[in-house]
């Protein structure tokens, strides 16, 4: 190389990191003047490590090989075969990589990816270079659909050839991930030149429902020497059915004014009918001495807040195809055109038997139970009740049915044109849109109050969670007990849409070259909810449902209920409730409402962004050694628009909230090859993600039954922006061989957590006509009990603020070793990250694990090759206390690690063109399991079970 040329170039890159490195020190101390702004860059073709699928060993090789020339730091997948794809969805996909965990619907199957240990709405997911949206609602337990995630579940794998992750940012492609970005890449005919058909057929089978669904997929393609054509469609259709245990957490019950603790519902402080025990009904009774624990015991005592079995049954459905076509009328200028449809559908029901623990007690309507009496209590150091009986209980079984459906699709046209040897412009535009929606009727039966019933419950730690047994068959449909208790008419829909064009042009050579570029991206949201609740609710058991009057009087109630040996207490016949009851005709009049229906805030979102970047990209040679440089900075800037109903006096109007900011991203990425088989690298950077979408919608809604927690928007929430420096590298042993190290840390600034106030009922501005019944008659029986005005009553606000700081500080770990030296073709692979958090307001970020590891042993020889994974991840904060009153008391996700092994064959006829294949995941029956602080306090528990994938793979 020319040594004047080479000088030149070394002064320039240094130039250029000089000023990325002074950019980014000018961008921080412009932060308090400035609103903060976001970027993360995609993985470039040049800067991520990329694992060839062939098979397991050769997948192995291509990962070293191309990690050893990369610059930044980041992982890529790449299918050799059309249809190849590991895992059977995108997310299960991006598990392989370090630093990736999952987030998992209870039935077990990933949907959503968080990247060193930020949560999935920091990750960035891009759709061929563009970004995307899907109006979903975070799988079947729901809830996670309003903000910037996307469900990967949703994108099948044999419909996809590659997939990009970057951890440290590029000037070069969409900002928008503190955390990382990950870029889909469907098929495309010129993958695998020629004429291809790959036909994949499974049957899917969980031993929780014990039942097999069919899944498969069909991809053809041909192509000419200038024009290609690809087509593929994959569905799948699978049975659910996940038993588990539920709470709205933990809580304590109320003596009296003064006492400590949550106090969320009330204890008898005269005798109910029917208690037994000795007890004369109407008679004061001492509830410590019943309980034979102290007053301060009792006062704090824990118990499960709607402690319930719960059973979720029913059928998970989804088809896609893509469509792709590209031109290539010579070597310098090449079209393509990519489109993805895609639609899921969700339809089953949820049941939960509640035991009635929440703001029970003496007063009116559905709450008024009269209050239990404890006897003969036991806790432990924690002052979580561990057994005892609890006369005069009362419970009610709430069913739900659910019919979600959710369509996307997507066209991406996109150019290259390379006009010269140095000059390369790269083009595309991009629309997409989605379409959600839940149809959710509830019917809902309790026992009647005051009919003697009993619990016996035993925390001792003999299972999972509490048992909660009772002195009457709950499977009983003509027990005699059951009444009317609410029912609830909703339907939820949300739209997104996204549009944008984005232009590249590359100007050098791969020694040296310049990237300059724009963008314009467009995003809107749309989230609505509607409720017919107050009118059903009337026409079907009359006014405060008694019972006495309507459509299904209390007497007709036993014909509409069935025992059920999989849930083990009652169920409703849905399909005759709704028929008789004249559901389809109060759905379709059902009244827009506030958001009841998602237990969030409903509105619009319309976000424009504008963004230009320019990187430097080359090589320079310090002390004998080459030195790989990409640097540059990206410039966003955002226009945003939100609007959301909000209670004014006794109207709801539209409030409309406008904010405008900008933000330069600078990033520079240093690769220097200490020898031929150790690399060191370095980078440094400034990201950001913009506020939570779902959390930035004005208003309070007021979602919950016992009418004790409400939840606010704030729409002043800032972008989160974070300074990002990465130092590691890798030793190469040879062959597959390689062990590395990396160093992060992220300094984030403006990071949302969910701070949780006391208030006055009347200052939500809700009208208490507006409230569900038994939300009214909540509040009636605490203010009879306090001796307090409604409006005075005290409500838990959950409102998402700003922390000042969040430091996160991580080391991942690699090592890849072969085996042969013990058996030809066995090895293994092995990645673990460690994380750490601070903020000096004592919060932390939820969904962040200390440690997780994910450990590959493999056999790959003779046709066969078997791979065995083990994923685990470290326990984490699942939601900031304090929870129902409760002082220090946090959600906690449990430490949960999941063993799958993979089995293939290659049959040696047919020209070896047909493949057996056998997948088995959570082989050890691992639960989900979340807790409200201590370990014998049960959240939730999800029993998703084994499930078994064999089919056959050709390729022709």
């Amino acid at each position: 190389m020319n040594i004047s040329r080479h000088n030149n170039i070394r002064a320039a890159l240094f130039a250029a990191s000089a000023f990325g490195a002074l950019g980014l020190a000018q961008a921080a101390a412009a932060q308090d003047a400035a609103a903060p702004a976001e970027a993360a860059a995609a993985p470039q073709d040049s800067e991520t490590a990329d694992i060839v699928v062939t098979g397991i060993r050769a997948s192995l090789e291509s990962a070293t090989n191309a990690k050893k020339n990369a610059v930044a730091f980041g992982d890529s997948i790449f299918a050799e075969d059309i249809g190849k794809l590991p895992a059977t969805n995108l997310a299960e996909t991006l598990n392989r990589m370090p630093g990736v965990r999952l987030t998992r619907d209870i039935s077990g199957e990933g949907t959503q990816v968080s990247i060193r240990g930020l949560g999935p709405s920091f990750s960035k997911v891009l759709l061929n270079g563009s970004q995307f949206q899907v109006a979903s609602d975070g799988g079947t337990n729901g809830g996670q659909g309003s903000n910037r995630q996307v469900d990967l579940d949703f994108f099948p794998s044999e419909l996809f050839t590659r997939l990009d992750l970057a951890k440290s940012p590029s000037p070069s492609t969409l900002e928008g991930g503190i955390a990382g970005t990950v870029n889909l890449r469907n098929a495309r005919p010129f993958d695998k030149p020629g004429t291809h058909l790959t036909v994949v057929a499974q049957g899917q089978y969980t031993d929780a429902n014990d039942k097999i669904g069919p899944r498969g997929a069909i991809v053809a393609s041909h192509t000419t020497d200038t024009f290609g054509i690809l087509v593929g469609v994959a569905g799948v259709k699978a049975k659910t059915r996940v038993k588990g245990f539920e709470t709205v957490g933990w809580t304590d019950g109320n003596l009296g004014a003064g006492d400590p603790g949550g106090n969320n519902f009330s204890w008898a402080s005269v005798v109910p009918n029917n208690t037994g025990h000795g007890l004369v009904a109407g008679q004061p009774v001492n509830v410590v001495a019943t309980s034979g624990l102290t007053r301060s015991q009792l006062s704090t005592a824990l118990l499960p807040r709607l402690g319930r079995e719960s059973l979720t049954d029913g059928t998970r459905s989804r088809i896609s195809a893509l469509a792709s076509l590209e031109w290539r009328p010579s070597d310098e200028l090449h079209f393509a055109l990519d489109g993805m449809w895609a639609k899921s559908k969700r339809d089953y029901s949820k049941v939960n038997m509640n035991w009635q623990v929440r703001n029970s007690g003496p007063g009116t309507g559905a709450q008024a139970t009269g209050g239990m009496i404890p006897i003969d209590l036991t806790v432990d150091d924690n002052n979580v009740v561990t057994s005892g009986t609890f006369a005069n209980s009362s419970f009610f079984l709430e069913a739900s049915l659910f019919d979600q459906s959710t369509t996307f699709w997507n066209v991406n046209p996109s150019l290259t044109w390379q006009p010269s040897d140095t000059v390369k412009i790269d083009a595309s535009v991009n629309y997409s849109k989605s379409h959600f929606s839940r149809e959710q009727p509830t019917f809902a039966f309790q026992t009647t109050p005051q009919s003697g019933v009993d619990v016996y419950y035993d925390n001792s730690g003999s299972g999972d969670y509490p048992s909660i047994t009772t002195n009457i068959d709950l499977n009983d449909p003509n027990n005699g007990t059951w009444q009317w208790y609410r029912q609830n008419i909703t339907m939820l829909k949300r739209k997104t849409e996204t549009k944008g064009a984005h232009i590249d042009g590359t100007f050098g050579d791969d020694l040296f070259n310049v990237k300059i570029g724009g963008a314009y991206d467009q995003a809107t949201r749309s989230i609505r909810a509607y409720d017919n609740s107050p009118a059903y609710q009337l026409s079907v058991c009359g006014a405060g449902c008694t019972g006495a009057t309507g459509t299904v009087p209390t007497s007709a109630i036993a014909q509409y209920l069935n025992s059920s040996s999989a849930a083990g207490f009652i169920v409703p016949d849905f399909d005759a409730l709704k028929n008789v009851t004249n559901y389809a005709s109060f759905l379709a009049s059902a009244p827009e409402t506030r958001g009841a229906v998602t237990g969030g805030a409903t509105g619009d979102i319309d976000e424009k962004v504008w963004g230009a970047y320019f990187e430097l990209n080359g090589v320079t040679t310090i002390a004998g050694r080459d030195l790989h440089i990409n640097a540059g900075m990206r410039y966003a800037h955002t226009d945003q628009k939100v609007t959301g109903p909000s209670q004014v006096g006794t109207a709801i109007i539209d409030i409309t909230a406008n904010k405008k900011y900008e933000n330069f991203l600078p990033a520079i990425n240093l690769t220097y090859d200490v020898t031929d088989n150790l690399k060191l690298r370095a980078s440094a950077s400034r990201t950001m993600t913009r506020p939570d979408a779902g959390l930035i919608l004005p208003g309070i809604t007021f979602s919950d039954p016992s009418a004790l927690v409400a939840n606010a928007g704030n729409p002043d929430l800032k972008p989160y922006t974070s300074d990002n420096y990465d130092l590691g590298g890798e030793f190469y042993t040879g062959g597959i061989g390689y062990v590395g190290l990396s160093f992060f840390m992220k300094n984030v600034q403006g990071f949302t957590v969910t701070r949780q106030e006391q208030v006055a009922f009347g200052s939500l501005n809700i009208p208490f006509d507006s409230l569900i019944s038994t939300q009214q008659d909540a509040l009636r029986n605490r203010a009879a009990l306090t001796g307090t005005a409604i409006d005075a009553l005290p409500i838990t606000v959950s409102r998402p603020v700003n922390l000042s700081d969040l430091k996160i500080k991580g080391i991942e770990a690699t090592w890849v070793q072969p085996l042969d030296f013990l058996v030809k073709g066995l090895g293994f692979s092995a990645n673990g990250t460690r994380l750490k958090q601070s903020s000096s307001s004592g919060l932390f970020a939820e969904g962040i694990p200390k440690y997780g590891y994910n450990l590959q042993g493999f056999y790959e020889d003779h046709g066969l090759s078997v791979s065995v994974n083990y994923v685990w991840t470290g326990k984490s904060v699942a939601g900031n206390g304090p929870q129902n009153g409760i002082t220090g008391a946090d959600l906690i996700a449990e430490a949960r690690g999941q063993l799958d092994t993979s089995i293939g064959y290659q049959l040696p006829f047919f020209n070896k063109a047909l493949r057996l294949t056998v997948d088995v995941l959570n082989i050890t029956d691992e639960p989900l399991v979340t807790n409200f602080e201590y370990k014998n306090a049960p959240y939730s528990v999800y029993y998703p079970g084994r499930t078994v994938l064999a089919g056959i793979r050709a390729s022709f």
